[in-house]
């Protein structure tokens, strides 16, 4: 008798549950006692700031992410109405570079025939925006006084900019810092009185001079200490925000339905300007390149424009942009989501009432329904409100390659050989290779690696190779066992999209915006239906292999014809009010058109080379040295293809028809020899296991802002620990939720979750459902082997009825029914028994059919759903 199994660990549960709990705890703390005032994070915006990147790029505000306005994004705050800068020529060099960027046929800088001391009006047509400057480095013309006092002919400027001080520097003449501090009163009283000058009023800091590249004689008269004299008077003059309290809204003042003017003498300093300054972007010291100008430009429309950005996903512009609290209908759907299983664990299990505790989870699903809502509800918490921060991605080539071989070494250190052979393509080695491929797709996402086509082009493989993985399961299973049964269905399509539909209503965005569960939900349904077809004779390749090509050509022609998807999104939005986009399904599928194809035919190839006993023959060892070769010589030409595309845009257009070369020639090594196939990495095939939930959950809970950003749970100048603490967490949850999702899917079922037994062969013939021939040869050298189908995983948690289901690929269960018929299941149609009769209570027969009848239930809760697009607002 073997020696029993030492149950793991608990330290890595305690430690992770910890690091949520003081995560979430110092969250809490942080918002209520220091940010509450400035959550929208409209003072950070201008006060705090640093860049991301060597290049001067990337400027990341304490906290927040940054929109980057072009000039269609700007025409919504914009549009028709009047931009008005005042002051020196820093002032200036602002003006022409938002001009430009407003509208780039407006003038970038300022004419080279001369005209620096003048001013200037620029008109947008597109946008029928008027820009003006005035040229005033004292800020005490007369026209500097008219724009501050009179009241602008119908609506006041949108944006007032005023910038002054080295002139006065510059100049000993104009008399020095004690006129600029009676400039200062003058002005902040002429502010201070006047109503209404502008939505939004900027007076700028004193620019910082890079003292070592000035010329002699400003050297001599600019110095440091009047320049930091200067912006410490400014900082004491410009008061915080008046609504900085403990209001319902933060610093950011509201804007009224036409333009909001700010209250009386609201002016806005933004301190970040000088933190921008760098020396190697000026020559002369003053005038600074033209990318740290947009940066600046950047800030203000943030500040101004993103209020009145549309309130729907994705919530990657979070700079002085206040989260919308959720409306009756999404507060509903999150109360069900979040408080089901509470509610039955804490109220429902305590009442004598078994009609409404029909529709209730017992035992321990409650508990698994309660961790899944819990789940659920913190994506919410983390991503749709300021408990913690958000901020931008930025690709670091140390930290990208210095995790993935950090990562790599871990995998190395838990390599686990087998004694016996495990077969082709067996479950331990499909859950590694998804595990590392899931580590690789999770470092992409936070560094975001999208940006570089090199690093790109290789992840589109990994994603082709999980479906890769979803044709051969899928095929595998209904080749075999041809079971049909709605129960199936229900079983595949629950368990891949139950947390995909719950964040879908929850975070109010789109179910194909999680795109990974439709795509597999998609080529399953594909998959069955091609297999449905004339099932009897799926033993017959001559019926076969025409009836997957045409299937595959159906799903082409109607990926190539952009006609059917728009007409059948059409028909959905209409009917079922679900606000899905033809194109970018369209292209997602057709990124991965003939892969799933290709994990069907090595599904079919590997059950007939074992029919056929090929690994006796006497060529066997000659094709495998030639196929070592040959896969590695596909492995370096693919390198050398896709690193020299000129983009990714260019390799996409090629992806279809080339992924499958890496991916075969990846299989073909991994399954060379005995030892390979019988090895495997506990660690990755772990991750591997709970894949589908990490590729989900890193939306919202390692990533921000709808997968554009990165969750701060620390402060911002502690990446690498904020990296460590978020991945602990949501390493934790996704095992977690991964568990909880298989026992719900048994609960909706009407199953009970079967004790795991060892999922194995039972020799020739034994176990084997509606293909009996397929298990001739199985058998080798009298070895009994572990089911050769990805993702047979018997883990806790997981759903062991009829079908083993994990992250798109299924294998079949051979615990409870070794000896089935193919049309023989448990109960009538697949359908579960019904429940004993409640003695002395009379059942409504919808509900006894809702509880008894899976087709019922699955009808039912597709119902509730529809009734929540119909109520849902329109946005």
């Amino acid at each position: 008798m073997p020696p029993a199994k030492r149950p793991p660990p608990l330290w890595p549960q305690y430690l992770c549950t910890l690091t949520l709990a003081v995560t979430l705890l110092t969250g809490v703390l942080r918002l209520g006692l220091i940010d509450w005032a400035d959550r929208d994070h409209c003072h950070s915006l201008v006060t705090k700031g640093r860049w991301l990147d060597s290049g001067f790029k990337n400027w990341q505000p304490e906290g927040c992410m940054l929109n980057t306005y072009i000039p269609a994004t700007l025409s919504p705050c914009l549009k028709n109405r009047r931009v008005v800068f005042l002051g020196d020529s820093t002032v200036r060099q602002l003006f022409f570079t938002f001009a430009h960027l407003a509208d780039p046929l407006l003038p970038s800088t300022h004419p080279s025939d001369g005209g620096k001391h003048t001013d200037y009006s620029l008109v947008s047509s597109a946008m029928s925006l008027s820009v003006e400057f005035v040229w005033d480095p004292y800020l005490n013309s007369s026209r500097t006084k008219e724009v501050l006092t009179t009241p602008s002919r119908g609506k006041p400027p949108a944006l007032l900019v005023l910038g002054s001080g080295l002139w006065y520097l510059r100049n000993p003449t104009s008399g020095g810092l004690p006129a600029w501090e009676k400039m200062l009163d003058n002005t902040f009283s002429l502010l201070h009185s006047a109503q209404g000058v502008a939505d939004e009023l900027f007076f700028l800091p004193v620019e910082t001079p890079v003292y070592s590249k000035l010329n002699p004689e400003r050297r001599r008269t600019i110095r440091p200490s009047d320049v930091a004299a200067m912006n410490s008077d400014l900082r004491q003059r410009v008061r915080a925000p008046s609504s900085w309290t403990w209001s319902s809204r933060s610093g950011a003042p509201e804007l009224k339905e036409e333009h909001g003017d700010l209250p009386a003498g609201e002016v806005v300093l933004p301190q970040v300007f000088n933190d921008m300054l760098d020396p190697a972007q000026t020559e002369d010291g003053l005038h600074f390149a033209q990318q740290v100008l947009v940066t600046q430009i950047q800030v203000l429309l943030n500040r101004r424009c993103n209020r009145l950005l549309k309130q729907k996903f994705p919530w990657d512009r979070t700079c002085c942009r206040p989260y919308p609290l959720p409306g009756f209908v999404q507060g509903l759907m999150i109360f069900c989501v979040a408080g089901w299983g509470l509610l039955a664990r804490l109220w429902i299990s305590k009442r004598e009432r078994p009609l409404l505790r029909s529709f209730f989870p017992s035992g321990d699903a409650q508990h698994q329904l309660s961790i899944f809502g819990l789940s659920v509800l913190l994506c919410y918490l983390a991503d749709r409100t300021p408990l913690w921060d958000k901020e931008q991605k930025q690709f670091d080539t140390v930290w990208f390659f210095g995790l993935l071989l950090l990562g790599l070494g871990a995998g190395v250190g838990t390599l686990k050989w087998g004694e016996k052979d495990a077969g082709f393509l067996n479950r331990d080695q499909t859950d590694e290779w998804k595990g590392w491929m899931q580590i690789i797709i999770l470092v992409y996402h936070y560094y975001g690696g999208s940006q570089i086509s090199g690093i790109y082009n290789p992840v589109r493989v990994l994603v082709a190779a999980y479906l890769f993985m979803t044709g051969y399961g899928h095929f595998h299973f209904y080749y075999r066992k041809a079971d049909y049964s709605f129960t199936r269905i229900a079983q595949v399509l629950v368990r891949l999209n139950m947390l995909t539909v719950a964040l879908a209503y929850v975070m109010n965005t789109d179910y194909l915006f999680y795109y990974f569960a439709p795509l597999v939900s998609f080529w399953f349904l594909v998959i069955y239906f091609t297999m449905l077809v004339g099932a009897k004779y799926n033993d017959r390749l001559l019926f076969l292999l025409p009836k997957m090509a045409a299937s595959a050509a159906l799903v082409a022609l109607s990926m190539y014809n952009a006609w059917v998807n728009e007409a059948l999104f059409a028909l959905l939005r209409k009917v079922f009010r679900l606000p899905w986009n033809a194109r970018e399904w369209t292209f997602r599928v057709s990124l991965d058109l003939w892969i799933v194809w290709l994990g069907a035919l090595t599904a079919l190839c590997t059950l007939k080379f074992t029919q056929h006993r090929l690994a006796e023959h006497t060529f066997f060892p000659i094709a495998k040295r030639f196929a070592a070769v040959l896969s590695l010589a596909t492995l370096a030409w693919f390198f050398w293809f896709e690193l020299t595309r000129e983009t990714k845009l260019v390799y996409n257009a090629y992806h279809p028809y080339v992924s499958f070369l890496p991916i075969t020639a990846f299989v073909l090594l991994r399954n060379l020899t005995p030892s390979l196939r019988s090895s495997h990495s506990r660690l990755f095939a772990f991750i591997g296991k709970i894949s589908l939930e990490t590729f989900i959950l890193q939306y919202h809970l390692l990533l921000a802002g709808d997968t554009k950003g990165l969750l701060i749970v620390l402060p911002h100048s502690w990446r690498w620990a904020n990296l460590v603490l978020v991945s602990l967490g949501f390493g934790w949850l996704s095992w977690r939720v991964a568990g909880a999702t298989g026992v719900l899917t048994a609960w909706v079922l009407g199953k009970d979750k079967e004790k795991g037994l060892p999922t194995q062969r039972l020799g020739p013939g034994v176990g084997e459902v509606g293909n009996p021939r397929v298990a001739q040869g199985e058998r080798a050298n009298g070895v009994v082997r572990e089911e050769e189908i990805p993702l047979s995983a018997v883990s806790e948690g997981k759903l062991e009825v009829e079908g083993q289901v994990e992250n798109g690929v299924t294998s079949p269960n051979l615990h409870a029914h070794p000896h089935p018929h193919p049309h023989e299941h448990t109960h009538t149609h697949g359908h579960p028994p019904p429940p004993s009769p409640v003695s002395g209570q009379t059942v409504h027969p919808l509900i006894k059919a809702f509880k008894d009848d899976l087709r019922f239930r699955i009808g039912g809760i597709l119902l509730v759903l529809w009734g929540f697009n119909l109520i849902w607002p329109v946005e």
